[in-house]
C-alpha cells in the first residue's frame, strides 16, 4: 500500500482493499508491506514488514533499538521534517475534531533533538537474562536496552551503571521499575525505585544505590506490598528557570525537555503584568512564580499535594505571595467566579473537558494562555472556548467567546509523535 499521510499517534495512514490501514515507522508517499495485528471492521492496525519504495526524506535511525522499543516513533525522519509533519497534524486535528480552522502561523520552537530528557522510567525484567528496558509498543514485554540517545548525559550514565548491575545480577531482587530525574545542571540525580517487596532492610538497599551512583542526591524506595516509602536525602532536586529556583520533589512534575524550559517559560508569561492572574494545573509553580513577580495577585490551583507543597516552598524562597489551592481545577472552577486579567493553564493529556472549559470561559479573562500536550483534547476544549460548531453541549453554557491570537508548537519530545502546543486566546464577547 501507499502511505498517504502521518496522523497523531505516530502511524501513517493508507488504504488497501477497501480498508483504512494504520502502519508505524513510515513516511508519506512510501510504498510498504504491512502485517495485520488487529482488525476492527474496516480499520486495520498493522506492523511494518518492509519499505518497498522509500521516501527521499527517510534517514537512518540513531538508536539500534528503534522500531523495537516503543519509546520513539520518528527517528527515521529528519528533525525539520518531523516539525513540519507535526504542524500539519496539529492543524488537521484542530480542524477535524474541534472545527477550529487556524490558517495563521504556527511558530515552532526547537532545540537539540537528542540528549534532551531530564526524566526517564525503566522497567526491570526479572527473567534471565535480567535487564532494564522499556516496554515494547502495545505490549507488556520489556525490551532490554543498551543505550537511549534521548537521555541527558547524566541519565544515560546512571542508566548504564544500573544496567550493568542488572546484567551482573547485583541489582536487588524484587525490583519492578526505576524512575530517574536530574537537576538543571544535569549533575545530580534522584531515583524513585519500586519493589514488589523489599528483599532486605532499606538501609542495605540505600547502600547499594549510593555505592553505584556517586551523584545520587535523593532516593525514594517503595515497598508495594506494604505501600511503604523510605526516603533518603532531601527529597527533591533543584531546577532554575527565568531567574527562579524550583524545588521539585520525587512525586512532582517538571518540564522534561531540559533545552526548551526557558523558551517555554518566556513564551507563556514573558512581558505579562497586571492585577490578578490565575494559574491552573500549576504544579511546582513553573509559571506561578514569574506571574507572582509581575501581577499584584496570583491564585494557583493544583490537585497534586506534593507539587502544591513544592510550590509553596518555591514561592516562600522567592519572597513572593501566592494564594495556593490544592484542589482539582474542575472543582475549583465550579465555585470560583472572580474575573482574572490573565489565565495560564497547563493540564494533563485529558485537557480541561468541555464542562470545565465552559466554566473557564464564563470567568471572562481578557487573555488565556493554554499549554497543551495532546492536540485531540486541545481541539475539544478550543471548540468550547471559541464557540465552534463542533463544541459539545455543556450543562454550563460558556459566558464568553474567545478567538485564537497565536499558536506555538514546542517540540519538547523530538523523535516521538508528541506535540506540545501553546495557544493564546483573547476574549471577543
Amino acid at each position: 500500500m501507499t502511505v498517504e499521510k502521518l496522523i497523531y499517534g505516530g502511524d501513517g495512514l493508507g488504504h488497501a482493499d477497501g480498508n483504512t490501514v494504520f502502519v508505524p515507522y513510515v513516511l508519506p508517499g512510501e510504498t510498504v508491506r504491512a502485517a495485520v495485528r488487529n482488525r476492527k471492521k474496516k480499520l486495520l492496525q498493522t506492523s511494518l514488514v518492509k519499505v518497498e519504495q522509500a521516501a527521499a526524506g527517510r534517514i537512518a535511525a540513531k538508536c539500534p533499538h528503534f522500531q523495537v522499543c516503543g519509546g520513539c516513533h520518528y527517528q527515521h525522519i529528519g528533525v525539520a521534517e518531523q516539525v513540519k509533519f507535526k504542524k500539519e497534524i496539529l492543524r488537521e486535528t484542530l480542524s477535524r475534531l474541534g472545527g477550529v480552522n487556524w490558517t495563521g502561523e504556527i511558530t515552532a520552537h526547537t532545540a537539540e533533538p537528542y540528549g534532551y530528557r531530564n526524566r526517564a522510567q525503566w522497567a526491570y525484567r526479572e527473567a534471565m537474562p535480567r535487564s532494564l528496558g522499556y516496554f515494547q509498543t502495545e505490549s507488556a514485554r520489556i525490551v532490554p536496552i543498551d543505550e537511549c540517545p534521548v537521555l541527558s548525559p547524566a541519565l544515560e550514565a546512571a542508566f548504564q551503571k544500573l544496567q550493568e548491575m542488572a546484567r551482573n545480577n547485583t541489582l536487588p531482587t524484587g525490583l519492578l521499575e526505576i524512575e530517574a530525574f536530574t537537576d538543571s545542571g544535569d549533575t545530580k540525580i534522584a531515583l524513585n525505585v519500586a519493589f514488589e517487596r523489599f528483599p532486605k532492610p532499606a538501609k542495605s538497599l540505600v547502600a547499594d544505590f549510593q555505592g553505584a551512583l556517586p551523584n545520587l542526591e535523593s532516593l525514594l524506595l517503595l515497598d508495594q506490598s506494604k505501600n511503604r516509602f523510605e526516603l533518603t536525602g532531601p527529597g527533591f532536586l533543584q531546577h532554575t528557570a527565568g531567574g527562579f529556583a524550583f524545588r521539585v520533589s520525587h512525586l512532582s512534575f517538571f518540564q522534561v525537555n531540559r533545552f526548551l524550559i526557558e523558551e517555554l517559560l518566556q513564551a507563556v508569561v514573558g512581558g505579562k503584568k497586571g492585577g490578578f492572574a490565575l494559574d491552573l494545573y500549576a504544579g511546582v509553580g513553573f509559571f506561578t512564580l514569574p506571574l507572582a513577580k509581575d501581577f499584584s495577585r496570583v491564585v494557583s490551583v493544583d490537585a497534586n499535594l506534593a507539587a502544591t507543597q513544592d510550590l509553596k516552598a518555591n514561592v516562600a524562597a522567592a519572597g513572593l505571595e501566592v494564594a495556593s489551592e490544592n484542589e482539582h481545577t474542575e472543582e475549583f472552577l465550579k465555585k470560583f467566579s472572580e474575573q482574572p486579567e490573565f489565565v495560564v493553564l497547563d493540564p494533563p493529556r485529558a485537557g480541561l473537558g468541555a464542562e470545565t472549559a465552559a466554566r473557564l470561559a464564563t470567568l471572562g479573562a481578557p487573555e488565556i494562555a493554554y499549554v497543551s500536550c495532546d492536540p485531540s483534547t486541545l481541539a475539544r476544549d478550543l471548540a468550547v472556548l471559541t464557540g465552534s460548531e463542533r463544541q459539545q453541549q455543556t450543562e454550563h453554557a460558556p459566558g464568553h467567546r474567545y478567538e485564537i491570537s497565536e499558536v506555538h508548537l514546542f517540540d519538547l519530545f523530538p523523535q516521538t509523535y508528541h506535540i506540545e502546543t501553546l495557544v493564546r486566546l483573547r476574549r471577543v464577547t
